[in-house]
């Protein structure tokens, strides 16, 4: 299977003034197309500044971050964008959908940023329907269970077609039923339209949908490459 995803001796340090953080010590890994990897370690082990490496949300301090074949790491800040827009769906543990706005229109936004216009609201409706919210496709955020608003940010994330998933805690804040259908989507996305996902999670009972297991601790990777 093709490689899609490659980390090679990434490091990442912040700068904090009178001292230096290394969140990331050369973590070396190879994620490939269609696969279902979770993320694990405690708090502060360096999980979330992985996802955002892996994401083109952050650069890394050394090393390389190579999608697809490209050296992101290389790339200009528009560039960044463009795969971001392209590649990469993202879910976050708190949704950030847009309270003023119907789950519809939160799901058409992505579409909205890549001036992919066409029948915007169709394909919305039709991801809303897939998630199993097509008779709350009107209702804004405060109008729906975490559950469901968590499944906007599915439908959302799924917007401009993305090879990869990046989902941070998709289910820290659900119960446990909601959680079991959130991964339930996951791994049918991951099923039927081969989309890579990548997921950190605390959760034992969410790592277990994976297919590999990667374990973070004291920002290096400890099990599971």
């Amino acid at each position: 299977m093709e490689t899609i995803i490659e980390l090679q001796n990434l490091e990442k340090e912040y700068d904090l003034g009178a001292v230096k953080l290394q969140v990331l010590k050369k973590i070396n890994l190879k994620v490939k197309k269609s696969e279902v990897v979770s993320i694990m370690g405690p708090s502060g082990s360096g999980k979330s500044t992985m996802l955002h490496m892996l994401g083109c949300l952050d650069r890394p301090t050394k090393g390389k971050v190579i999608i697809d074949g490209v050296d992101v790491s290389k790339l200009t800040d528009d560039e960044l964008a463009k795969i971001r827009r392209e590649k990469i769906g993202f879910i976050f543990q708190f949704f950030y959908l847009i309270p003023s706005l119907t789950a519809l229109r939160n799901v058409e936004l992505p579409m909205t940023f890549a001036n992919n216009k066409k029948d915007k609201e169709k394909k919305a409706k039709e991801l809303l329907k897939m998630v199993g919210l097509e008779e709350r496709m009107y209702h804004r955020p405060n109008q729906m269970s975490g559950g469901e608003s968590q499944r906007v940010a599915i439908a959302r994330a799924l917007a401009n077609d993305p090879e990869i998933i990046l989902a941070d805690e998709p289910t820290g804040n659900l119960d446990s039923k909601s959680g079991k259908e959130v991964m339930d989507i996951l791994e049918k996305l991951n099923k039927e339209k081969g989309v890579t996902l990548i997921t950190v999670t605390h959760d034992q009972s969410i790592a277990r949908h994976a297919e590999r297991i990667i374990n973070l601790k004291d920002g290096m990777i400890v099990k599971g490459d």
